[in-house]
């Protein structure tokens, strides 16, 4: 293997903290212009804003200003207000959880420095290799101890990166709404600005606090990179835990107060969604920042260390780890400082090259986002495929090596790209509203609930189909080429264009919150309209960020699978085992018992926050004719204590099944319920976000009133129009309880037992040692 790779390592080490700090720059850019917004009443706070597009229509903006009454302080001072009281919660309920997971954090880094470090009975001599027994290596009690430390650093930059992004999201809300006033087009900039805030400084954190991370481990481990990067696993394992318990503990919070919201409020008391009479209305607008967004966060975060550690672990005992290249090593973290470089060009498309004037424009112009980050990703990867490889190598393939050609890695990386663009379009076609999924739904509601229900989870069901044959397609060629290096890093194709990826899904969130600020700071109805037509594009490009999501945690997770069949040095995986056979049974089985726990805990929580919601309606005089104030406080509250109680039970399921089956049933049974897990927890995950998005949209659909099919099916109230709110209502958990916390379910499962690999091979199996 003489040749080498034409970008120089000096190159590598310049590049990637390079793109990194690029990245971090232009998201505190994004956010100066988003500030510019004020949120303070005063008569110039229209004219500043848009000193820069005077020259071209100053004129007509004045007029739009005099004609919506810009001049009307008490509006901004209670979108202020409210923005206030949604930013509080968010904070206050994202610190309760923290505490809660912080105790938990340093309980299981103890537990992984105890069961690593016991591999040798915390000697502190060398140890022969794992996989080239001539060699020395570190010991096992310095893997436990780095393994530990990258653990809680992985955790760390999690929680920072959800919290950021709930911060910046609750921060935007209110600008989205006043900007509203001045025409739809300065709405949707201010909203995908600050979603654009989170994509990119949550990117470039990962990859620079990775990057870091490495070179610090370097010093110590030496030529030893087989050791290295296995104590860097823990970062993923670290960042996937925090996000089991933020999508966990925040889609309970948020979809409790929204059922309850809804039930009561528009079904029994006919007032419109995010109306300030009812309760929960702010608990609910609260929700959708720690859930969708912190929550959100956390699980892209999560996917994209894991699939970086994937490919590090499996690139460190294949030439490029043995030859000690440096360069081709760290393809993946370059892979990913271009896909910065990408989406930071993506972006400007959005908000600076085009200007959105109507309605109509919005969604297909967030699709192009997709599209145009997709193609330029592609060109991206094939210079860096041909910069940063040799032209050929070897990579190990379950105790061989494999020679692979450096346009090979390029097809892995981009199929997992394009099948990540796929999966977008068809989650994109079964949930929005312009298309006939959605419209059957919808028509599905004149006959009442039942058929809207039957409807929706037909759809479900079908939408799997094409993103399923889209991932087997996808590992099928990217295993061909390069074994479980290709899978991995078609992963972390499909999550190079991150930054894009979660700045069109916190978009979702922040409009959301701008129609709830519209309504409660009782704007016009024509700000309304506006905010609701953002909202429901939001809708869709939640439900693509899902589908993302869900593609790259099933790939993400095939690849920590190969990664922790070599590290258990398991040769095979025979399914006739018996061994083998129940693991997958029962892995198979885990999905719907973590479902039923996370429906069932927003069904209860829903229950307490209904009954609440009543309570205030019955007792506090003067509420429904809005002389009187609901206690939002209570609210907030019962959503809460709700969700901190109710994350354990789930998280504990995911993060002790590994261990158990590891210790008591040993590594092949281990790779058994991983493998069952992934295959059964992908189909619902996908059918549940879709089915859930589509029931949102279908009722969305019927509000609009935009078609004449639409107008037949009533205003808000009609019959249809209940049918469609409860098929929402139901939809609720499904799309953003359990459907996303299943993607992390898959992935976490398997980093942890790769983490814990040496453990299981060594003193694992104890049922099956005892007979």
């Amino acid at each position: 293997m003489g040749a080498s790779s034409i970008l120089p390592d000096l190159g590598t080490e310049i590049l990637i903290p390079v793109c990194a700090v690029i990245g971090i720059a232009f998201s505190l850019v994004q956010w100066i212009l988003v500030s510019r917004v004020k949120l303070s009443p005063g008569r110039d706070s229209g004219a500043s804003g848009n000193s820069g597009a005077a020259g071209k229509n100053g004129y007509a903006d004045y007029l739009i200003e005099e004609e919506e009454g810009l001049n009307d302080h008490n509006v901004v001072v209670k979108c202020a207000e409210i923005q206030n009281a949604i930013s509080e919660g968010a904070t206050s309920f994202l610190f309760t959880e923290y505490q809660y997971v912080g105790i938990f954090m340093v309980a299981f880094a103890i537990l992984i420095f105890l069961f690593l470090g016991s591999v040798e009975g915390f000697s502190m001599k060398s140890q022969p290799c794992t996989y080239d027994l001539s060699r020395m290596c570190k010991p096992a009690l310095a893997t436990a101890a780095l393994s530990t430390l990258s653990f809680l650093l992985g955790a760390v930059t999690s929680v920072v990166s959800g919290f950021l992004g709930m911060k910046i999201a609750t921060y935007a809300n209110a600008r989205t709404t006043l900007e509203a006033r001045k025409g739809v087009g300065k709405a949707f900039i201010t909203a995908f600005r600050s979603g654009a805030v989170m994509g990119f400084l949550l990117a470039a954190n990962g990859l620079l606090v990775l990057y870091i991370a490495i070179n610090v481990f370097k010093l110590y481990y030496g030529d030893d990179w087989g050791g290295l990067f296995e104590a860097i696993t823990g970062y993923g394992l670290g960042g996937s835990s925090m996000a089991l318990f933020g999508r966990v503990g925040g889609g309970i919070y948020t979809k409790a107060a929204d059922v309850g919201a809804d039930l009561v409020g528009k079904v029994e008391r006919n007032i419109p969604e995010d109306d300030p009479r009812n309760p929960a209305v702010i608990a609910d607008n609260v929700g959708d920042n720690v859930g969708d967004i912190a929550g959100m966060g956390s699980d892209l975060f999560g996917s994209y260390a894991e699939s970086s550690c994937a490919a590090l672990v499996v690139a460190s005992i294949s030439s490029f780890g043995m030859n000690h290249e440096l360069t081709p090593m760290l393809y993946p973290l370059i892979i990913s400082s271009v896909g910065i470089i990408v989406c930071l060009i993506t972006t400007l498309f959005a908000t600076d090259f085009f200007e959105i004037k109507a309605v109509d424009e919005i969604e297909p112009s967030l699709k192009r986002q997709l599209i145009i980050s997709t193609v330029l990703m592609t060109i991206g990867i094939g210079v860096v495929s041909w910069i940063a490889l040799p032209p050929s190598f070897t990579i190990y393939n379950f105790g061989d090596q494999k020679l692979v050609k450096n346009w090979q890695l390029f097809l892995c990386v981009a199929v997992g790209l394009w099948a990540g663009l796929i999966i977008g379009f068809v989650t994109e076609y079964y949930t929005s509203n312009a298309y006939s999924p959605v419209q059957d739904v919808a028509d599905s509601c004149r006959t009442g609930a039942a058929t809207n229900v039957i409807f929706g989870l037909a759809l479900g069901y079908k939408s799997c189909i094409i993103p399923i044959f889209a991932i087997a397609i996808s590992i099928f060629i990217s295993f061909s080429f390069a074994a479980m290096y290709g899978i991995a890093v078609a992963a972390l194709g499909m999550l190079s264009t991150i930054a894009t990826g979660l700045a069109i899904d916190a978009y979702g969130p922040i409009s959301d919150n701008a129609g709830g600020i519209a309504e409660m700071a009782g704007m016009s109805h024509r700000i309304r309209e506006r905010t609701d037509a953002l909202d429901a594009a939001g809708n869709t490009t939640a439900a693509i960020g899902k589908g993302f999501a869900i593609g790259s945690a099933a790939l993400v997770s095939l690849a920590l699978f190969g990664a922790f069949v070599s590290r258990a040095a398991i040769s095979t995986v025979d399914v006739l085992t018996p061994k083998v056979f129940i693991g997958l049974l029962v892995g198979a089985m885990l999905p719907y018992w973590f479902s039923a726990m996370t429906m069932k805990s927003v069904g209860s929580a829903a229950l307490k926050m209904v009954e609440e919601v009543r309570r205030q309606f019955n007792t506090i005089p003067g509420l429904m004719e809005g002389t009187s104030k609901p206690d939002y406080a209570t609210c907030v509250k019962i959503s809460t204590d709700a969700s901190i109680k109710e994350m354990i039970p789930p998280g504990a399921l995911v993060m002790l099944t590994p261990l158990i089956v590891g210790i008591f049933f040993g590594v092949e049974t281990l790779s058994g319920v991983l493998a069952g897990s992934l295959v059964s927890g992908v189909q619902i995950a996908i059918s549940a976000s879709n089915t859930g998005g589509a029931w949102d949209n279908a009722k969305k659909y019927i509000e609009a009133g935009a078609s004449d099919h639409a107008r037949a099916l009533g205003p808000k109230g009609s019959d249809p129009h209940k049918a469609a709110v409860i098929g929402d209502t139901i939809g609720d958990p499904l799309k953003d309880t359990s459907g996303p916390s299943l993607n992390i379910l898959i992935k976490l499962m398997a980093v942890e037992s790769l983490v814990f690999a040496p453990f299981f091979a060594t003193h694992g199996g104890l049922l099956f040692k005892i007979f």
